[in-house]
Order: C-alpha cells, then sequence, then structure tokens
C-alpha cells in the first residue's frame, strides 16, 4: 500500500458550506454554524466554499467571512479545515483570483491560517494544471514564511483531463519541479464533469458514473492520497444515500461530500462496523435483513417460502421450486445467507486469531451459526470461515478505520461509547495494534 503523506488515514465526510450568504445581516452566518458543530454533526473535512456555494458578487466578503470565522473558531473545529477557492483550468483570470484569496487568507497577520490545513481548487484539469495550484501553494508559503508543504491541496475531479491525471500523478509526485507531495484528497465532481463530457440522459438527471467512482479511488490509492464521492443532493432519500456509501465503500472509497449537518451524520457511521451482527438472505435477487426473535433469524415475505414434507423440504425462491433433503436445504440456506460482523463479531475474531498466532498456528476456523425461520420452519445451519494472514489484514480495515477516527475525533468519543459500549471501544482501539 502506498505509504499516506498526511495525518488523516481515512475521510467519511466532506461537508461545504457558503461562505457569505447575500441579504442576511451577518452574511457568515452559515460558515459560523458550520464551524460550531461538534460530534456526528461535524465533518471530518470542513470546506468553506467560496466558489460554486457562494454567488460571484460576495466571494471578496467571504474570503474576509473565512478570515473571521475561522481565526475566532478554527481552533476549537474537531475536524480539519479547507476552504474551496475559485479555479479553472482555461481561465487564467479566474485563477488569478482564487491566488489572491488564498494569499489574503492565509496571511498570518488575519490570524486564520493556523487553523487552516489546505484549500480545495475545483475544475483543475490535466496534470500541468495541477502543478500550477501546487506553484502557487509555494508562493504562498514563501510569501508568509510557512513550512514548505503544509497547506495540502485537495482537487475536484469535475473534467475528463482531470480524470485522466489522477494517471500520471504519482509518477510526478517527488519530481523536483513540484510540491505535489502535498496532495490530499480527490474528490468527484459528477455535475460539471458530465457537462464536461456533454452527456444526456433521458430525464435529464445525472448519470451515476460508476467509472469515475472507481479511477478516483484507484487514483487516490495509487498516489497515497484520499477519494471522496461527490454530493448526493436527494437529501431526503437516506436510504440512496445509504446505497450510494455501499457501493462507494467497496470501490475503496470511504468518503462522500455531504450537503446537511444530518447527511453528515449518515456519513460519520456509514463505514464504521454495525453495532449489532445481521444475517442477510437472498430473496430472488432482493438481498432482505432477517430478524432476529428469541435467538432465531426470521424471514418474513413472500418471495421465499419453505414447506416441510414427508420426505424433506420444498424451498421455493421467486418461481423456482426444489425438493430438498435436510443436508441439501442446509447447503442451499447457506448459499442464499450471509452475515454481517458487528463490531464486537469483527474484534472477537481478530483476538482469536491473534492469540492462535502468538500460539504459532498460521490460520484458524471461525464458525458462524444461526436457526433461520421460513413460514415457521426453522433450519441450522453454520459454516467455517478459514482466517489467516490475509484474511485478517483485509478484515482490519473497518477496524483502522475506526482507530483513525477515535485518534482525530475525540469529540465523538462519547458517541462511539454509546454506539459500541466502552468496553468494545477500548478492545477496538486496541487490537491490532
Amino acid at each position: 500500500m502506498t505509504e499516506r503523506r498526511h495525518q488523516r488515514t481515512f475521510v467519511r465526510t466532506f461537508f461545504t458550506s457558503p461562505t457569505a450568504v447575500e441579504g442576511e445581516d451577518d452574511s457568515a452566518k452559515m460558515i459560523r454554524r458550520a464551524a460550531e458543530l461538534r460530534g456526528m454533526q461535524a465533518p471530518d473535512v470542513w470546506v468553506p466554499d467560496n466558489e460554486d456555494a457562494t454567488a460571484p458578487s460576495m466571494r471578496d466578503e467571504g474570503a474576509q467571512n473565512i478570515i473571521d470565522v475561522v481565526s475566532e473558531h478554527g481552533a476549537d473545529f474537531p475536524g480539519e479545515i479547507h476552504p474551496r477557492v475559485v479555479w479553472h483550468r482555461d481561465d487564467p483570470s479566474t485563477r488569478y483570483q482564487g491566488f489572491q484569496r488564498m494569499l489574503k487568507i492565509t496571511d498570518p497577520e488575519h490570524g486564520a491560517v493556523d487553523n487552516l490545513d489546505g484549500f480545495v481548487i475545483p475544475e483543475v484539469g490535466g496534470i500541468d494544471d495541477w502543478k500550477k495550484a501546487d506553484e502557487f501553494f509555494t508562493i504562498i508559503e514563501n510569501e508568509h514564511g510557512l513550512e514548505a508543504g503544509s497547506l495540502a491541496m485537495s482537487v475536484i475531479i469535475e473534467s475528463g483531463e482531470a480524470e485522466l491525471a489522477m494517471r500520471k500523478l504519482r509518477d510526478e509526485m517527488g519530481k523536483p519541479d513540484n510540491n505535489l507531495e502535498r496532495m490530499f484528497l480527490l474528490v468527484d465532481g459528477e455535475v460539471d464533469y458530465t457537462k464536461d463530457m456533454r452527456a444526456i440522459t433521458p430525464t435529464g438527471g445525472l448519470p451515476s458514473w460508476p467509472e469515475l467512482r472507481h479511477n478516483t479511488a484507484r487514483g487516490a490509492s495509487a498516489a497515497g492520497c484520499i477519494a471522496v464521492d461527490g454530493p448526493y443532493d436527494d437529501i431526503r432519500d437516506v436510504e440512496g444515500y445509504h446505497e450510494r456509501m455501499t457501493a462507494n465503500q467497496a470501490k475503496g472509497m470511504t468518503g462522500i461530500w455531504s450537503l446537511t449537518p444530518g447527511q453528515v451524520v449518515e456519513a460519520n457511521k456509514s463505514p464504521l462496523p454495525p453495532e449489532e451482527g445481521s444475517w442477510l438472505l437472498d430473496a430472488d435477487g432482493r438481498e432482505v435483513e432477517l430478524e432476529t426473535e428469541e435467538g432465531v433469524e426470521v424471514y418474513d415475505g413472500d418471495r421465499v417460502s419453505l414447506e416441510e414434507t414427508g420426505d424433506g423440504y420444498v424451498l421455493t425462491v421467486g418461481s423456482d421450486e426444489q425438493h430438498l433433503d435436510e443436508a441439501e436445504l442446509e447447503d442451499e440456506l447457506l448459499d442464499l445467507t450471509s452475515y454481517v460482523p458487528s463490531m464486537d463479531d469483527i474484534v472477537d475474531s481478530m483476538e482469536e486469531f491473534e492469540t492462535a498466532k502468538e500460539a504459532g498456528r498460521g490460520a484458524i476456523a471461525i464458525t458462524r451459526a444461526a436457526t433461520i425461520s421460513i413460514d415457521g420452519v426453522e433450519v441450522d445451519v453454520s459454516n467455517d470461515r478459514m482466517w489467516d494472514e490475509a484474511t485478517y489484514q483485509a478484515v482490519q480495515t473497518p477496524i483502522t478505520l475506526f482507530q483513525d477516527v477515535y485518534e482525530n475525533r475525540p469529540d465523538q468519543h462519547e458517541d462511539l461509547a454509546d454506539l459500541y459500549s466502552e468496553d468494545v471501544v477500548e478492545r477496538a482501539t486496541n487490537v491490532g495494534n
């Protein structure tokens, strides 16, 4: 795995808020509210947005608002702070505006730079454009006497050029003509990407762009950066937001853009292991979580049925009917079910493997068992999963995420203890170390 260049190993939440709101007595009210977020409502990365979220006529005032709010509240904000400024690969005047505002915001005399972690650069193009932005960062650091590379740079992938540039990033890092080691986040911007690609859909909605998300996750992994998905703008569709995050996490993309504190809460919790384990059943192509009733996992639906006959069982899934004996039924249900381990389950398994490894054993079998009830017919199922060092390291990823959160977000310690219990939290912070 490529070495990470920043303190954070994972970023779950990327939360933007307008830097200046027109027609308000306090134009900075949105970023002032955001600066006061704590616990699960506070993002891992907060982005005072002086680009798309702020009207062009308000951006100079927005830059001053960033200075005022970050200098006053930034030291107490529990996440990282990375303002977004204007930039465009095809417009030198826009790039110059972004540079001037970064220069102003980071002036030590204004008191904000000590609480800033970096800047987000939108609308980048090819790798040479990334280098232009990086050079501005270097000039700013020299102008203000800041440590070289102290300002992290994140970019938003909003064009085909930027998508292709990710393939070149790893090779460019470390060359003497740039300081691209400062790269932190690679963030998808599907709206402008759709425009740049001239994409058309029948409804006018956004394509899902799974290829872009895969390429961003791959580019971030190769370059030692962190991948973040773009905004999910249907803020009431919590189920859809969860589905998007689950699909992303399977690609190695833990982070997602959050548009509201409510989305921040959902995204902060989503990649963490669940509090309770659960059994899932493939019900004719639809994954259904079984309900636990007095130690039995119960399916309550009409896509799967099970009947006990005199000489065996009849299992029907959709329109597929099978006549099975007891052993065949158990095998079939094992194929149709899967188990989602809880935090406690994962920690238990890791501790068991660590104990076995200390005793000189290279592999162990870990058993999962349940009684499954379909139409009142109960069937005991169990399977053994072989754990070796590779399995241990793969399963360790969600625990490493938890440990990163625990280390970097002390404001969430109480929430985590409420979610898992203090005993599980303590074990999870120590296992694997």
